[in-house]
């Protein structure tokens, strides 16, 4: 009995990788774990007309985006400030304004609205999005 009590009282004790697995995320891990878990995702606020817009582009697209909506998020605002950082910005956390949409295809960072723009216009959205598998026309 000796043998048993050792072997549950073992299975009980703590060890160094469930420690460092039960790390808190980052937010800029889990920005970038949330960016590869889909093919696209956009980092949104809900009542962001840019937004909006971007999330409509690609509906009319025949694309269902993963979104995330950083003023529904308890951490939203530390996403916004590593989205910030991702993008060049300062991530002061005035507002998320001028920070979001934020658009990942492939779990690669295309950018903020003038970039997807800019794209879908200059015709290279839709090779990125059947790259990534959310197109397949």
């Amino acid at each position: 009995m000796q043998y048993g009590a050792a072997a549950e009282q073992a299975w009980y004790m703590p060890s160094a990788i469930a420690a460092v697995a039960a790390a808190p995320e980052t937010a800029e891990e889990r920005v970038e774990r949330l960016a590869s878990e889909s093919a696209v995702v956009v980092f949104s606020v809900s009542s962001c007309c840019m937004c909006h817009a971007v999330k409509r582009l690609f509906c009319g697209m025949g694309v269902h985006p993963t979104v995330h909506e950083l003023d529904l998020d308890p951490r939203g605002l530390e996403l916004e400030r590593a989205l910030a950082a991702l993008l060049g910005g300062s991530g002061s956390g005035a507002g998320a304004g001028g920070v979001v949409p934020v658009v990942f295809i492939g779990g690669k960072l295309v950018g903020a609205m003038d970039r997807v723009m800019a794209a879908h216009i200059n015709g290279s959205l839709v090779p990125l999005l059947k790259d990534a598998g959310a197109l397949w026309l």
